[in-house]
């Protein structure tokens, strides 16, 4: 069986990859603190959430996306 990705990221440009990287991350932070409080009922998201983020890094670390600046 394989796996599929949910997102092709490779199609978005670097403002659109920006944008969903921050909003991943918020998303992110906020899990962390419901994790602290208890109140996070979905795990399984926190595990999605963080692959998320580091599909979107490793896309626009890619050296055909060198030429053009990357907002952290």
């Amino acid at each position: 069986m394989s796996k599929k990705k949910s997102n092709n990221y490779s199609d978005l440009s670097i403002d659109e990859l920006n944008k969903k990287l921050k909003d991943f991350k918020t998303e992110h932070f906020n899990l962390r603190f419901q994790v602290v409080v208890n109140q996070l009922e979905n795990l399984a998201r926190f595990k999605v959430v963080k692959k998320e983020i580091a599909r979107i890094k490793t896309e626009l670390n890619k050296p055909s996306r060198k030429s053009e600046p990357v907002k952290a």
